[in-house]
């Protein structure tokens, strides 16, 4: 039988090559190959024939069919990138202006929901990965990328490599947390589940590291079952490490390094959460003199 291979238009092979150069992540590729599909769907011909109206008409097209302000912006975000360096022709996009995105506040657990719900995960693993997320505030894609040989119990520190942003830091290790982690660590290693240089959270197979997925799958139903009502994700317990910590009077610029943000506005979000704060202040309505 004979079996036709799909064929890559000339234009798309240019712009992976212009992606690649560059070392864009996987997810950024298809996110800004997706945009120039749309933009081709919505022509119904070559997109580098577009003109600056017809993508001013897109952007319309898509606000009309309801699509978010973070849609908006990636499909943007995406064009601009086909136009300004693939195509050369960046001035076709004057016409085509990315949307503020409204600024929510993020979900935070209690310190007894945080107990709860790492008490409720599934598997020592899993229980292991979570307290590690809370303990250090790392993200669930920098969770499963560490490796055994990123522990220090020397200097107390878990060694990120190549974090968001493709930088490496140093994350806090707590010595709570580094009980866990030897104790994670004996079990998986007796069962074969842990090589000695390998994953610190492996998947079915010790060669894979766990996925994003599966420890979001592992997040949720801890939830489920400890009973907490609110939104969880892995990146709730990155939230809930800020507030905590911004709650015991941690600077903010600390904890700006510990995640990793390089503006301090970003980290200043949690100001707006942490609730042990507020209840300190006095309101100035308790020092109205009696009428």
């Amino acid at each position: 039988m004979d079996v036709s291979t799909p064929t890559v238009s000339p234009l798309r092979q240019r712009m992976v090559e212009d992606m690649r150069m560059r070392k864009f992540e996987p997810k950024t590729q298809s996110g800004y190959l997706r945009a120039v599909r749309k933009l081709t769907k919505f022509l119904g011909r070559s997109p580098d024939t577009a003109t600056a109206e017809d993508l001013r008409r897109f952007q319309m097209r898509l606000v009309d069919e309801g699509a978010s302000p973070i849609t908006l912006n990636a499909t943007i975000s995406g064009l601009k990138f086909f136009f300004d360096v693939t195509l050369s022709r960046g001035e076709l996009m004057a016409k085509m202006q990315p949307v503020s995105v409204p600024r929510t506040l993020p979900v935070v657990l209690s310190r007894e929901e945080v107990s709860r719900l790492i008490a409720a995960a599934w598997n020592l693993k899993h229980q292991t990965a979570l307290a590690v997320a809370y303990g250090t505030g790392l993200r669930a894609s920098e969770v499963i990328a560490l490796k055994v040989g990123d522990i220090d119990s020397q200097r107390m520190t878990l060694r990120v490599e190549q974090g968001k942003g493709r930088k490496d830091r140093y994350a806090l290790l707590p010595p709570i947390l580094l009980q866990r982690l030897r104790v994670w660590w004996r079990v998986g290693h007796a069962q074969g589940k842990i090589l000695r240089n390998g994953w610190l959270f492996p998947g079915l197979d010790p060669m894979d590291p766990l996925s994003t997925r599966q420890l979001n799958r592992a997040i949720h139903a801890a939830a489920d079952t400890a009973k907490i009502d609110k939104r969880v994700s892995m990146h709730t317990l990155r939230h809930s490490f800020a507030t905590h910590l911004l709650e015991q009077k941690v600077d903010i610029r600390v904890i700006q390094v510990l995640l990793g943000h390089v503006k301090l506005e970003t980290t200043s979000i949690y100001t707006h959460v942490a609730t042990d704060l507020l209840r300190e202040v006095i309101s100035p309505l308790e020092n109205l003199p009696p009428s």
